[in-house]
C-alpha cells in the first residue's frame, strides 16, 4: 500500500489528486494498482500523517511509543544558539583555546549579553538556558566561574596577542591607528583590592571604584582592556598602552588617538620617545593663546576643515567650527541666564515677605549660583539702588567674547606629512574616538560591566575582559541587525521564545528538539548567519550553587 501524489496542470490550472493505493500481480505476473481511495479531499496533515504511517509500518512498536510520548518545555535556546555560533564565527573560542575552563569563561560572555548579573546570578541562569549544554559543561557552580576569571587574567597577554592578530594581524597599514580612552567601573562593598575613591564618572556618590583604560582598532572592535586603581588619573594610564602596542604586539608606526584630556604634553613627550604618533585636539585656553601667537586666525574656524602646520614646534592642526554645537552652546548660555533670573526674582519675592532679611545675603547666595555655573565673567547679580530688590546685570560684551570660539575644536597632531594622510583623514580618525564612547555606554548599561560585586584582583580583571569579548558580540550583532527596528537587548528577548522540547518516547528513548521559530526569529538569525539545529544535546548540565536564596530571605 503507498500514496500516489501527483501534481499536474489543465490550461493553465494547477491541480492535484492524492489517492491511496495498493500493486499486486495478476495472473499473467503483470504488475497492477488497485485504488483503495481517494484522500486529495483530506487536510495537509492528514496526508502527511498517512505517509509517515505507512513509512514507519515495519516498526509498529515505535509508532505506538510515540502515540504515547510526553513532551514538556525544556529550556530557553534560542540566544544561547545565537551567542555559540557567533563566538565560533568571530574567533572568540579559538582565542580562549580549548582548556575546559574556556568553556566557563564562554557562559559568562553569553550571560552578559542574556542576562547580567553576578557569578551566583550566571550559575541559576544556567538552569533556565541551554548554552551550558551546548559548550559541553557537565557541571557548574560559583566556584568553577571564580576559578575561571582568575584562568583568564593568567591568559591576558595570550588573549590580547590572539585579539590583535584575528584583528588586524598582517593588515598593517602605514600607519596603523589606535583608539584609547578611560572609564570608570563602581564596587558594591569596599573589600576589592583595586577600590579605591576617585572622580566617579557614574556619579554614585560614596562608591568605590576602579579605572579602566579601553585600547580598540580604527572601527571600535576591541583588543586590550586594562584595570587601574580608581584613584589613578586619565593620563596616567597611557603609558602601559604605549608599552603594549610598542612589545606585545610589535607595531612600529603606529598612531594613538585620544581625547583633549588624555593626551597632554607629557603623554606627548612619552608618545614621541617611543617613535610613535598621536591624533588628539587641545582646550579652549590652548586654542586662544595659538590665535594671541598668531598660529592661526579666527576667521579660519568654518564650517569646512582648514589645515595649519606650525613648522617650528612640527605640529599640525585642523580647525572647524561646528555650527550645530555653536548654537546649542548659545542656548545653554541662555538657559542659564534664565536660570539665574528664576532664582533672582525668587530671591526678590522672600526679601518682600520678610522685613527683616538683608539683600546681601541673597547677593551672596546668587553670586554662588553663578559662579557654579560658570557664569561670572559676565554675569553679576546686584542690589537695586534705593530698593530692597536685586538685578541681574550682563556684561554684553564679556559675554560675546565669551561665545566667540562656541562650537569651535582643533585637532592636533605630529603627523606633518600631507600626503601621507589628509586633513579629512586626521579629522575622522579623531571623530572615531566616539565608537569608545559607545563601547563604555554599551558596556555599562547593557553588558553591565558595572556594579562589580568581586574582591579579588584577579577575578576583577578576568571580569573586565569578560566584557570586553561580551561588547565584541554584540557589536557584531549590532551591525548584522542595523536595519531592523530593535536593539540587540530586545532582539536577545525576542530569542528567548525559542524554547527546546523534551518527548519521552517510551521508558529508554529520550529527544530534545526545537520547533520551528515565528519570522521575527527567522529573520534575527538569519541576518547573523545562524542556523537553528533541528535537535539539541541529551543530556543535562548539573546545576548546583553554594549560595542558597532561602536563606537570605527575611
Amino acid at each position: 500500500m503507498y500514496v500516489d501524489d501527483q501534481t499536474y496542470t489543465i490550461k493553465g490550472k494547477p491541480y492535484r489528486r492524492v489517492l491511496l493505493r495498493q500493486s499486486y500481480r495478476d495472473e499473467t505476473g503483470k504488475t497492477k494498482q488497485h485504488m483503495i481511495g481517494n484522500i486529495s479531499h483530506c487536510d495537509e496533515e492528514d496526508i502527511l500523517a498517512v505517509k509517515y504511517a505507512l513509512k514507519n509500518k515495519g516498526n509498529l512498536d515505535f509508532l505506538r511509543q510515540i502515540s504515547d510520548a510526553k513532551t514538556e518545555y525544556w529550556k530557553t535556546a534560542g540566544p544561547s544558539i545565537l551567542l555559540y555560533q557567533i563566538s565560533n564565527f568571530l574567533g572568540i573560542n579559538k582565542v580562549l583555546g580549548n582548556d575546559p575552563q574556556s568553556n566557563y569563561i564562554l557562559w559568562q560572555i553569553f550571560t552578559r549579553l542574556i542576562k547580567p548579573g553576578s557569578r551566583l546570578a550566571n550559575v541559576r541562569l544556567a538552569q533556565s538556558h541551554c548554552g551550558c549544554e551546548l559548550l559541553g559543561i557537565d557541571s557548574i557552580t560559583e566556584d568553577d566561574l571564580y576559578k575561571s576569571l582568575v584562568w583568564l587574567h593568567d591568559r591576558k597577554d595570550h588573549v590580547e596577542k590572539m585579539l590583535f592578530k584575528q584583528t588586524i594581524g598582517k593588515k598593517l597599514e602605514a600607519s596603523t591607528i589606535f583608539l584609547y580612552d578611560v572609564s570608570s567601573s563602581y564596587f558594591e562593598g569596599k573589600c576589592n583590592e583595586l577600590a579605591t575613591f576617585g572622580y566617579n564618572r557614574d556619579k554614585k556618590k560614596g562608591k568605590m571604584q576602579l579605572v579602566y583604560g579601553l585600547l580598540t582598532d580604527a572601527h571600535g572592535n576591541p583588543l586590550s582592556i586594562e584595570a587601574f586603581r580608581g584613584n589613578t588619573r586619565d593620563p596616567a594610564t597611557l603609558k602601559t598602552q604605549i608599552e603594549k602596542i610598542k612589545d606585545k604586539f610589535g607595531c612600529t608606526k603606529v598612531v594613538i588617538v585620544g581625547d583633549k584630556g588624555m593626551i597632554k604634553s607629557a603623554q606627548i613627550e612619552d608618545i614621541e620617545k617611543s617613535g610613535l604618533h598621536y591624533i588628539t585636539t587641545i582646550t579652549k585656553p590652548q586654542i586662544e593663546s595659538l590665535i594671541k601667537k598668531d598660529v592661526f586666525q579666527l576667521e579660519l574656524f568654518t564650517d569646512d576643515l582648514v589645515e595649519v602646520v606650525d613648522r617650528d614646534e612640527m605640529v599640525r592642526y585642523v580647525l572647524r567650527r561646528n555650527p550645530l554645537r555653536a548654537e546649542d552652546m548659545k542656548l545653554t548660555r541662555q538657559g542659564k541666564i534664565d536660570s539665574i533670573n528664576s532664582k533672582l526674582q525668587k530671591s526678590n519675592k522672600y526679601l518682600e515677605e520678610h522685613p527683616r532679611a538683608k539683600p546681601a545675603i541673597q547677593i551672596r547666595d546668587i553670586t554662588a549660583y553663578i559662579k557654579k555655573l560658570k557664569m561670572d565673567k559676565f554675569a553679576e547679580a546686584r542690589a537695586v539702588e534705593g530698593e530692597r530688590q536685586l538685578e541681574l546685570h550682563i556684561d554684553s560684551a564679556e559675554m560675546e567674547e565669551a561665545g566667540k570660539l562656541d562650537g569651535c575644536y582643533v585637532v592636533k597632531t605630529d603627523l606633518i606629512d600631507k600626503k601621507e594622510i589628509k586633513k579629512e583623514e586626521l579629522h575622522s580618525c579623531y571623530k572615531s574616538l566616539a565608537l569608545v564612547e559607545w563601547a563604555f555606554r554599551t558596556e555599562k548599561s547593557q553588558i553591565e560591566i558595572r556594579p562589580i560585586y568581586l574582591r579579588r584582583e584577579h577575578r576583577t580583571k578576568g571580569h573586565l575582559i569578560v566584557c570586553m569579548l561580551a561588547y565584541k558580540i554584540e557589536k557584531y550583532l549590532r551591525e548584522c541587525w542595523k536595519e531592523l527596528d530593535l536593539t540587540v537587548e530586545e532582539g536577545m528577548e525576542k530569542l528567548c521564545t525559542i524554547v527546546g522540547m523534551k518527548t519521552q518516547i517510551g521508558p529508554q528513548k529520550e529527544i530534545i528538539w526545537l520547533a520551528e521559530p515565528d519570522e521575527t526569529c527567522k529573520t534575527l538569525l538569519s541576518l547573523a548567519g545562524v542556523k537553528i539545529p533541528t535537535y539539541l544535546p541529551k543530556y543535562e548540565t548539573t546545576v548546583s550553587t553554594r549560595e542558597k536564596l532561602p536563606k537570605h530571605r527575611k
